[in-house]
């Protein structure tokens, strides 16, 4: 090979190697030892990830992980194709894709495996994109927050503006992609064969139970001890059980899952619900143990369905916790401070100029917000000064996007699409926080 064609081929990993060496050569360890921040940003990426984990793993990612892989498995890539491929109906494809999060309140990391599900499936990219940026940020329940809690106009804009963006992104991707070939199909070869194994009806009814877990499960407290949330929240569990119950008879009569084991999977968590009333992540981490026990030993569909769950979560899980280690180090959890002291985030975005909404955009973007924390931490930072076309900007890019999301969406779409989104995301942002500014600042 000749030496000029070898270095353009390796320089890259001579850049890193270099870069690598000096900061070891000039590390300086001394200073690091006697750092305080250095300390906190340990522990608060320690205590993020415990955080995360107790929180967000079992009730979020693992019923997403069953969605995504059930979508593999059980929806024909011709329906994916007909609704949101490249040659769907436009209006139709967006249309869906842009409200889906009024039905799914998940967070920037909950939605990936179901976006990754629609998107290995066949579905077009501008579809794909307005789903996975709408799925977190436009979440009824934190809409409706913000609103009572940050004021009418501001939940009002961030409505319209989740909806907005969700379109206008997907779009943009699609024209900016559209010499691109398609993603090959990776999970064609779970697809059953031949023609559908039960009705639409059948589907959909099993669908709507899996993401009604999904929901019910991570309802969220409004704050406040009336309304129709609040009773909801009240139930919660309740509702959820219920859809576990439904999902059980589902496995016995469409799946010819044993019986006996399924009733007797049932019972136990029941058992344990009483048990442990105060505690529901006792039977609900049962019952998760309980669908994997029964679908990972049979041999029939249910089994690929665990199979193609299996991938996603091989695939995806890893990289969230190693995300979120990371943006606990270096902002830390809420009222708490790492290696970015929260005095230059509010000193960075008070008024509304462009600097500010900017920023605040870059900030929400790498930084992590599970449903509804966003609002009570804006609601802080406002009180320090945030303007409020800032505060816009970083309702409209901080839930739809994060360290961890970032890092799984480039395992599923390469970096150049992952950058060219976050980028879109960051640029509508700081326009719309900077016109809201102008107008309602």
């Amino acid at each position: 090979m000749h030496v000029s064609s070898f270095w353009r081929e390796q320089w890259k990993a001579l850049a890193l190697m270099v870069m690598a060496f000096l900061l070891c050569f000039y590390l300086p360890v001394e200073a690091l030892q006697q750092s305080e921040r250095l300390r906190n940003a340990v522990w608060e990426s320690l205590y993020l990830v415990r955080w995360y984990a107790q929180e967000h793993v079992l009730l979020c990612l693992i019923p997403a992980f069953f969605i995504a892989g059930a979508i593999a498995v059980f929806i024909s890539q011709d329906a994916v194709m007909k609704y949101l491929g490249p040659k769907a109906n436009q209006v139709l494809a967006y249309g869906v894709a842009s409200v889906s999060g009024t039905i799914l309140a998940v967070c920037s990391c909950t939605v990936l495996p179901l976006f990754a599900g629609i998107y290995r499936m066949g579905a077009g990219l501008g579809p794909a994109i307005a789903f996975l940026y709408s799925g977190p940020a436009i979440n009824v329940l934190a809409i409706i927050l913000t609103a009572r809690v940050l004021g009418l106009p501001l939940g009002i804009a961030r409505a319209i503006g989740a909806i907005v963006f969700s379109v206008v992104i997907g779009l943009a991707m699609q024209f900016i992609f559209r010499n691109d070939a398609l993603e090959p199909v990776k999970a064609a070869s779970m697809l059953p064969e031949g023609d559908e194994m039960r009705p639409l009806w059948q589907n959909g009814l099993f669908f709507a139970v899996l993401v009604g877990i999904l929901v019910f499960a991570n309802w969220a407290n409004p704050n406040v001890t009336t309304g129709i949330w609040f009773a909801i929240y009240a139930l919660k569990w309740w509702l959820t059980g219920l859809l576990g119950l439904a999902l059980a008879a589902i496995l016995i009569a469409w799946f010819h899952l044993n019986p006996g084991k399924v009733m007797l999977m049932a019972g136990l968590t029941a058992v344990l619900s009483w048990q442990f009333h105060q505690q529901p992540l006792v039977p609900f981490s049962a019952a998760v143990l309980g669908l994997s026990w029964l679908t990972s030993t049979s041999k029939g569909e249910a089994g690929e369905w665990f199979e193609a769950s299996w991938d996603y979560a091989k695939q995806i899980l890893p990289l969230l916790l190693i995300g979120v280690l990371i943006a606990g180090a270096l902002l830390g959890r809420p009222d708490q401070e790492a290696l970015i002291p929260a005095s230059w985030v509010v000193w960075a975005v008070g008024g509304n100029s462009v600097w500010a909404n900017f920023f605040a955009a870059i900030a929400g973007a790498f930084m992590y917000f599970a449903t509804l924390t966003e609002v009570p931490i804006l609601q802080g930072l406002i009180g320090n000064g945030m303007g409020q076309g800032p505060a816009l900007a970083l309702l409209l890019a901080g839930p739809a996007l994060s360290l961890p999301n970032m890092l799984v969406i480039r395992s599923i779409i390469g970096t150049r699409k992952t950058v060219v989104f976050v980028a879109l995301v960051v640029a509508m942002a700081t326009l719309s926080g900077t016109i809201y500014g102008a107008i309602w600042g």
